[in-house]
């Protein structure tokens, strides 16, 4: 999480850097592919998938049977992250098997297991 906060802190105005010397034309070119991720990241059955990927490789069925949710809708939601080139899949057989394909998608599950799922520790604050 220290890397995210030092990139961000390069684009975002400080004490020393005025707003107007902040490289915007940088931020809108990458608005948009972080929209994108997301959006992608916003629905709460392929949060699930990814979630459950973050653990290792599984099959569409290994998903149905985790998410209690029918192959149609399994198979929807990934399509969708396989666009977003958030997971990747090999065939074996008839089976087909997932996993997390970017680092960014690896990250920021982390990053959301760390805030919302983890166990709480004393030095935990809640905002």
């Amino acid at each position: 999480m220290d890397t995210i906060l030092n990139n961000l802190e390069a684009f975002l105005p400080s004490q020393d850097r005025p707003a107007d010397d902040v490289d915007t034309d940088s931020m809108s070119g990458h608005a948009k592919e972080a929209s994108s991720f997301l959006k992608a990241l916003g629905h709460e059955g392929r949060l699930m998938i990814l979630c459950h990927l973050a653990g290792g490789e599984k099959s569409v069925t290994d998903l149905e049977r985790l998410l209690s949710a029918r192959q149609a809708s399994v198979s929807q939601q990934l399509a969708r992250l396989r666009l977003e080139g958030l997971v990747s899949y090999r065939r074996e057989g008839k089976t087909i098997y997932y996993s997390l394909a970017s680092n960014k998608a690896r990250q920021t599950i982390g990053l959301l297991y760390n805030m919302f799922c983890a166990p709480a520790t004393g030095n935990n604050t809640e905002n």
